[in-house]
C-alpha cells in the first residue's frame, strides 16, 4: 500500500492493493447484482478493516489485518455471498479495535453488524475441561448458531486460519486451542456436513497434538507418492475410457486421504502404514443423479465389488445432507480401491456442507427452509436446551451422541426407512416413529424375532414395536437409549411422575407427622406458609417434603419456634431421596440412580449391610437388610424384590438403633455414653429404663458404615455390667 490516496480513492488513482484484487478475484458475484457495486462495497470494508487494525501485529510479526483477509478468502473459496465475506473482513473489529456496533451499522448495514457481533460473542466463549462449564459453553455456542448459521461459517473460516498459523503460539496455548478445536469445531463441522473443513481441522489438530506420528505418516506418504500416483492414474484412465463408452460425462480423479484418517485406521485396526490399503479414494463427479447409478454399473462390470463395503448415501442421505455412493472394488494387482460417485451439487455439499446451501439474503423462502432442514438435529437439541429440566451434564451426553456418532438405517414393518445414531435400540426407534409409540413401548421384534428392549440395532434391521396401553417409561430405559428425543421424553415423563409421587407422599408425611404430634390443627397453617420457605405454591412445599429436601421438623421450627416437638428416628428419615450429585444418602437400583427410595424403619440398613429392595406400589423402593424379619412376609411377591447397592460418600451419616441390656448400677449410663463418644460418634437420642436390677438402654447413634458400628459395639461390650448389645428393629 505505497500510495495513501489509492487506499481511499483507488478508482481515481487506478490502483487497488494486490491483496484486495486477489480477494475480489475469488468472489462469486450473485446474479442480479452489479459487479462494480459489489467491488465498491468490498473495498469499503477492506479499507475500514485495514484502517482500524493498522499497527496491530500477530504473533508471527505480520500485520493483523492479513488474518482478516485470509478469513475473507476462505469464505470466498466456499462461494459465500458478499455480506458474509465483508463479515469475515470485519470479524475482529468490534473485539480488537475501537469500532462499535453502531459504526458497522452506519457504514455497512444491520446485517453485517449482526454477523460481526455474533462472531465476537462466539469468540468470548472459553472451553474448559470441567464438564458442566464446558456444557454451558456448548449451549451458548449452539444458541448463537441457531440464531444465524452464517455466524458459525465465519467462525469456521477464522478457526481454520488460526490453526494454519498456530505454530507461532506458545506450546501450552497451541495445545489448548487444538484440544478446543478437536472437541468443538471439528465434530460440529462434521455435523453440518462440512467434510473438507473437518479433515483440514483434523489434520492440523493431529499435527499439533501428536507431531511425531504426523511427521512419520507425512514422510511415508511422500516416499510412496509416485507409486500411488501411478496406480491411481492407471485406474482413473481405465474408468474414464469405460464411462465414455456409455456417454457418461464425468470428472474422474484421485484424492488423498487425510493424515489423521490414515492414523485413525492404523490405530483402530492395529496395522502398520504399509498394511493400510485405501490411502486414497477415487472420485467420479457426474452431471445427473441417474448417471451415478449408471457409473456404478460400469464400475461393477469391470471390477469385482466388496459387498460389505458398499453404501448408498444418495438413496439414504446422512442427517448432515451428505449424499454419495461408496463402493470398494478389487482393482489392478488385486488391490482394494475405494470409489465415491456423486454429482457436482453433491460434491459441493460434501465439501462445505450447510455452507453450500446458504443463499443470498433475497433468496426465496423455499431455499431457506431447505437449508434449515439440514440442521433439524440442532433444532431438536435446542428444544432440550431450552426446556426447564435441562441438565448441563445430560445435555453434554446428548451433544456427544449427536455430534460424534455415525448413523444406521433400519426399516419399519411397512418398509419405511428410519435413520438413527449408531448403538440405537428399539426404544430409540419407537420414539423416532412417534412419541406415543415410545411412551407405550412394551416389547420389540427385530427381523421377526422378539428381542430385549436394550438390543443394539444394526444396519438393515426390520424393527417392529409392541405397545401396551398400561406401559410407561422407567429409569432402566435411560441406561441404554441414545437419541436426544428418547432421552428427553423419558426424562420429562419420569420427572413429572416423581413430582406427582412426591406431592402425594408429602401430604401423607405431613398428616401422619402432625397426627403423631397431636398438632393436626397446624396443617392449614403449614400449607399456607410456602412463601416463608421460598416457594410459589403449596404444591411445591408438599413436593419438597415428599422428596426429603425439607422435613416437617424444619417447618415447625420456623412456624412455632417456641415449641420443641419430640421427634424420633421416624421423623428424621425422609421418605424419598433424590440421589443426585449433592445428596448425602443413596442407593443404586441395578446401577440406576434417582429412584424414589425409603429405608425400612424395621431394620434401618447402613453401608456395609447386605440389602434387598422391595418395590411398593406408589411409593417406589423400600430398602431392607437381607436379614430383616419383615422380609419373610413378602415371600409371595418375590418378583418385587430387587438387588440394590450403596452409593454414598465416606462422610455420610446413618442412624442406627442399639439395644443394650446389663446390670442396673449407678453410673452405667455415664459409662455407656462416654464409650460411644470416645469413638467420635454422635448420639441422637437415649432412652434408659431399669427393672429388677436389669437396665435396658435404647441408643440412636450416627455412623458412616457397618465397620464403624462394629467398633462401637466392641467398645460398649467392654463397659462393666453390659451383658448384651444388639441392633434393634422396630
Amino acid at each position: 500500500m505505497q500510495n495513501p490516496l489509492a487506499r481511499f480513492v483507488p478508482q481515481l488513482a487506478g490502483e487497488y492493493p494486490k491483496s484486495f484484487l486477489k480477494l475480489f478475484d475469488q468472489v462469486l458475484v450473485p446474479s442480479g447484482m452489479d459487479t462494480e457495486e459489489v467491488k465498491q462495497s468490498l473495498w469499503k470494508a477492506f479499507e475500514f478493516g485495514y484502517r482500524h487494525h493498522e499497527g496491530q501485529k500477530r504473533k508471527s510479526g505480520k500485520p493483523y489485518f492479513e488474518h482478516c483477509i485470509a478469513v475473507a478468502e476462505i469464505l470466498a473459496s466456499w462461494n459465500m455471498d458478499p455480506t458474509m465475506i465483508i463479515g469475515g473482513l470485519l470479524h475482529d473489529t468490534i473485539e480488537d479495535t475501537q469500532a462499535s456496533h453502531s459504526d458497522l451499522v452506519e457504514n455497512f448495514g444491520e446485517d453485517v453488524a449482526i454477523l460481526v457481533e455474533g462472531v465476537t460473542k462466539l469468540g468470548d466463549i472459553e472451553f474448559s475441561t470441567r464438564e458442566e462449564q464446558q456444557a454451558g459453553n456448548f449451549m451458548k455456542m449452539l444458541l448463537s448458531v441457531a440464531k444465524d448459521l452464517r455466524v458459525i461459517i465465519i467462525k469456521f473460516a477464522d478457526r481454520l486460519h488460526n490453526m494454519l498459523t498456530i505454530e507461532y503460539m506458545p506450546r501450552i496455548k497451541q495445545h489448548r486451542i487444538a484440544m478446543e478445536t478437536r472437541d468443538v469445531y471439528s465434530p460440529l463441522a462434521h455435523r453440518l456436513g462440512m467434510a473438507k473443513v473437518k479433515w483440514q481441522l483434523d489434520d492440523l489438530i493431529f499435527k499439533t497434538l501428536n507431531p511425531k506420528a504426523y511427521k512419520e505418516i507425512n514422510s511415508n506418504l511422500k516416499s510412496t507418492t509416485k507409486q500411488r500416483e501411478r496406480y491411481i492414474k492407471t485406474v482413473t484412465n481405465a474408468l474414464r475410457e469405460e464411462l465414455k463408452k456409455y456417454d457418461i460425462e464425468a470428472n474422474v480423479y484421485g484424492r488423498p486421504k487425510s493424515h489423521h484418517s490414515i492414523y485413525k485406521k492404523m490405530s483402530k485396526q492395529d496395522k502398520s502404514f504399509d498394511e493400510i490399503y485405501d490411502k486414497e479414494a477415487i472420485r467420479i463427479i457426474v452431471e445427473k443423479m441417474e448417471d451415478c447409478y449408471l457409473a456404478l454399473g460400469v464400475i461393477h462390470q469391470n471390477y469385482s465389488p466388496v459387498q460389505e463395503r458398499f453404501k448408498d448415501f444418495i438413496a439414504t442421505p446422512k442427517t448432515n445432507a451428505y449424499q454419495s455412493i461408496h463402493t470398494t472394488v478389487v482393482g489392478p494387482d488385486k488391490k482394494l480401491v475405494e470409489i465415491q460417485i456423486r454429482t457436482e451439487e453433491m460434491e459441493a455439499t460434501a465439501e462445505i456442507g450447510v455452507a453450500a446451501h446458504w443463499k443470498y439474503k433475497e433468496s426465496n423462502g423455499k431455499d431457506s427452509k431447505g437449508m434449515d432442514s439440514h440442521v433439524g438435529w440442532l433444532r431438536e437439541l435446542l428444544d432440550i436446551l431450552q426446556s426447564e429440566e435441562s441438565d448441563p451434564r445430560e445435555f453434554m451426553h446428548l451433544l456427544k451422541i449427536d455430534l460424534f456418532n455415525d448413523e444406521i438405517f433400519v426399516f419399519t414393518p411397512k418398509g419405511a426407512l428410519v435413520q438413527l445414531p449408531e448403538s440405537s435400540t428399539p426404544i430409540d426407534f419407537a420414539f423416532k416413529v412417534h412419541t406415543e409409540v415410545g411412551m407405550k413401548c412394551l416389547g420389540s421384534k427385530v427381523n421377526q424375532k422378539v428381542v430385549p428392549l436394550n438390543t443394539v440395532l444394526k444396519n438393515g434391521d426390520l424393527v417392529e414395536i409392541i405397545t401396551g396401553k398400561d406401559q410407561s417409561p422407567n429409569y432402566g430405559w435411560l441406561k441404554f437409549v441414545v437419541t436426544s428425543k428418547a432421552r428427553n421424553k423419558i426424562h420429562r415423563f419420569l420427572k413429572e411422575a416423581d413430582r406427582e409421587a412426591s406431592l402425594k407422599l408429602g401430604e401423607e408425611i405431613l398428616i401422619k407427622t402432625l397426627r403423631r404430634l397431636k398438632k393436626l390443627d397446624l396443617q392449614e397453617e403449614i400449607k399456607s406458609s410456602f412463601q416463608k420457605f421460598g416457594f410459589q405454591t403449596t404444591e411445591q412445599l408438599m413436593e419438597v417434603i415428599g422428596n426429603g429436601t425439607l422435613t416437617v421438623r424444619k417447618i415447625l421450627e420456623k412456624i412455632t419456634p417456641e415449641s420443641e416437638p419430640d421427634f424420633d428416628l421416624e421423623d428424621e428419615t425422609p421418605s424419598r431421596f433424590s440421589f443426585g450429585g449433592k445428596t448425602t444418602k443413596g442407593v443404586q437400583l441395578q446401577g440406576i440412580k434417582d429412584v424414589m427410595v425409603s429405608f425400612g424403619k424395621c431394620c434401618n440398613p447402613i453401608p456395609g449391610d447386605e440389602m434387598l429392595g422391595f418395590i411398593t406400589r406408589g411409593r417406589g423402593l423400600t430398602v431392607h437388610r437381607s436379614s430383616c424379619t419383615s422380609l419373610p412376609l413378602l415371600n409371595e411377591q418375590k418378583d418385587r424384590l430387587v438387588p440394590v447397592d450403596w452409593d454414598v460418600a465416606k462422610t455420610d451419616l446413618f442412624n442406627v438403633r442399639l439395644k443394650i441390656t446389663g446390670q442396673d448400677r449407678k453410673g452405667i449410663l455415664k459409662d455407656l455414653t462416654e464409650s460411644i463418644s470416645s469413638q467420635n460418634i454422635n448420639i441422637k437420642s437415649v432412652d434408659m429404663r431399669g427393672k429388677d436390677s436389669v437396665a435396658t438402654a435404647h441408643f440412636i447413634v450416627q455412623v458412616n458404615n457397618i465397620r464403624q458400628l462394629d467398633r462401637i459395639i466392641r467398645k460398649i461390650k467392654k463397659v462393666k455390667g453390659v451383658d448384651r448389645i444388639e441392633r434393634a428393629e422396630r
